[in-house]
């Protein structure tokens, strides 16, 4: 039996830069997780899903990331994800120096 869909948002990273970033409901890309599309739809999952690959001159590696909703908008359920939202680890620079 397959499992229940659970709340999404979309991320990717950016081509140039190399940030982790999210799809918003306005069809851009943000750098705040707290911007994304909080989608808990499966169907609109897809397609958005397919939309946001549409932009493969701005952004690699495309895909559905759980999320919640937090007092600021949708956040991470799952470290990693919670780790990719402050920035690369090797020194700071980028979301880690601010």
């Amino acid at each position: 039996m397959p499992r229940a869909f659970t709340p999404k948002v979309i991320t990717a990273n950016a081509l140039l830069e190399g940030d982790a970033i999210w799809f918003t409901q306005d069809d851009t890309w943000s750098r705040d997780i707290a911007e994304a599309e909080f989608i808990t739809d499966e169907a609109h999952a897809d397609i958005r899903l397919l939309e946001a690959r549409a932009d493969q001159s701005l952004v690699a590696g495309v895909y559905l990331a759980e999320a919640k909703l937090s007092d600021n908008g949708p956040a991470p359920t799952h470290f990693r994800e919670a780790f990719r939202t402050r920035g690369p680890s090797n020194y700071a620079h980028g979301k880690q120096e601010a």
